[in-house]
């Protein structure tokens, strides 16, 4: 079931890439925005930023491994998606978009976005040139953006491990105008890139 009340439930989604600790600037700009964002981290992301950070900004409770299922009364990898109204991962890593492409769900993660039907889902991409180039992560893409997935487009810039080129993370300000624009329905282009 959606939420009811005014704000909207977002999930986001952290990796393992060195631009995970942006991801609280993007959840900080969220919430200030008054959505209802519930941080959900990879093993490799919470190395990157901690959980309680993200905990702090969003006042909601982070979760990294699958077996958080501490409440009997319902299954959060489950449950968190159907009442959620979208689904944002920022930054993914090639692994998490070769796992979605692949329907592979091993962490919280990757269940959680089996588990989320009929809302929008946004992926920015974030690692380096080379990876986010490779024909593999490209198809990847291709799958995802044919399943209704709206990608954020890396950027250019001078990346972590020394290389120039596209892999960066979106803007901050990207990501936050891409997720208003998704739920006013902005037209997407023909690529699946959401037009800004």
């Amino acid at each position: 079931m959606k939420t009811t009340h005014t704000a909207k439930t977002i999930i986001l989604g952290i990796t393992g890439s060195i631009a995970a600790y942006k991801s609280a600037d993007i959840a900080n700009n969220l919430v200030k925005q008054q959505y209802d964002v519930h941080a959900v981290m990879t093993k490799a992301g919470a190395s990157f930023i901690t959980p309680l950070t993200l905990q702090a900004l969003t006042k909601n409770r982070v979760f990294v491994d699958v077996l958080q299922e501490d409440d009997p009364a319902e299954i959060i990898h489950i449950a968190l998606p159907e009442k959620a109204d979208m689904l944002l991962i920022a930054p993914a890593t090639a692994n998490i978009i070769a796992k979605i492409a692949a329907g592979i769900a091993d962490d919280m993660l990757s269940g959680m976005v089996l588990a989320a039907h009929d809302i929008p889902k946004i992926i920015a991409p974030a690692m380096n040139t080379r990876m986010y180039e490779n024909p593999a992560t490209q198809e990847n893409l291709q799958t995802l953006i044919r399943r209704g997935w709206t990608v954020i487009e890396p950027r250019e810039a001078r990346l972590a491990c020394g290389y120039v080129g596209k892999g960066a993370l979106a803007e901050v300000g990207t990501v936050i105008h891409t997720v208003d624009g998704v739920f006013k329905g902005a037209v997407k282009t023909s690529d699946g890139a959401c037009e800004i």
